[in-house]
């Protein structure tokens, strides 16, 4: 089966498991739903009560969680395509806790009653400041480890900044808005929320696939990719700007989640070829998937309060995350 070929199905296949997911997230729940209640809804045949848990709860719940996946991983899989480094990912680099930092400022200070706007504006603001930084510095640092204990080092402070915000959190409201952020999640989405960052998603994912037929000549180095025509620089900028306007609009629709961005490119990786360029819509489509599973599990797990989407990513990515860390070849990057 030819490359191209092999990637239609991997992306047939992947767009109808999470047709499955998502109805499956309707379904479940505290108030079970039958596939009969679904198409009840659909047509306009429900009752008022099961017409509030679908459209209202559940699937734009189920919509939130498949939209931000899709951001991570298609950032994931572009920024390690850009920087050529293997473990590059908006939450391994701090680009994340770069956008959830602003988000919690804006929280924090109540300028979140001044627009709508304002909470996804300043989470794209911080994810666009840690991606450019990161861009800037990687060519200046020693290799792929450097870069990475950057990002590290980057998100531990910003960590501190935002675990010194909820410290100082005026009222339980702004704490609880805040720890939502932190944590990581879903849950009381609404459609008109999906709507304030549609646009910056759009716009993200539009310039990451303007950049793909470019990505697996960067990963020749940068004088093979000029002396193969590529204009390095805007590569870089368009590829720049479309993760962090992608990691932006996901954090603002379910705050900072970790590993799902790494992991996803990891797997796709072999059935594209390694082509950093065709990695980005499987990369994308299984770290949506993966959410939305996740985002099942928190809701369907006995427990007194609901898990955050970010915990249960969480528990299941950085043992995922480890074992991609152990299997690269001492001294030199991952297959």
């Amino acid at each position: 089966m030819s490359a191209r070929k092999l990637n239609v199905t991997l992306n047939g296949g992947l767009i109808l498991t999470i047709c499955v997911g998502l109805v499956a997230s309707c379904c479940l729940g505290s108030v079970p739903l039958s596939h009969n209640d679904l198409v009840a809804a659909l047509f306009g045949r429900a009752s008022a009560q099961i017409n509030v848990i679908l459209w209202d709860i559940r699937l734009p719940r189920a919509v939130a969680a498949l939209l931000a996946g899709m951001a991570l991983g298609a950032s994931g899989a572009a920024l390690q395509g850009l920087l050529r480094n293997p473990l590059a990912e908006p939450g391994v680099l701090g680009v994340s806790a770069g956008a959830s930092l602003c988000a919690t400022i804006a929280i924090f200070w109540g300028l979140t009653t001044v627009s709508p706007w304002v909470l996804p504006s300043a989470a794209i603001l911080g994810a666009l400041v840690i991606t450019f930084l990161l861009a800037a510095l990687a060519p200046r640092v020693g290799g792929v480890v450097t870069l990475v204990l950057i990002g590290v080092g980057l998100s531990s402070i910003m960590g501190a900044l935002m675990m010194l915000l909820l410290n100082l959190a005026p009222n339980p409201f702004s704490l609880s808005d805040m720890l939502n952020w932190t944590m990581g999640s879903v849950a009381n989405r609404s459609f008109e929320d999906l709507g304030f960052a549609a646009p910056f998603w759009l716009v993200g994912f539009g310039l990451l696939l303007a950049t793909r037929r470019h990505l697996v000549a960067l990963g020749l180095g940068e004088e093979a990719a000029r002396a193969l025509g590529v204009n390095v620089d805007r590569l870089s900028r368009l590829c720049v700007l479309g993760a962090g306007l992608l990691t932006g609009a996901g954090v603002c629709i379910a705050g900072a989640i970790g590993f799902v961005g790494i992991v996803a490119p990891h797997v796709v990786r072999p059935f594209v070829g390694h082509d950093p360029g065709r990695a980005i819509v499987p990369s994308a489509l299984l770290s949506g998937l993966l959410l939305i599973v996740a985002d099942i599990i928190a809701r369907v797990i006995p427990s007194q309060q609901e898990l955050k989407l970010g915990v249960i990513v969480a528990l299941i990515g950085a043992p995922l995350f480890v074992l991609i860390v152990m299997r690269r070849p001492q001294g030199g990057d991952l297959a």
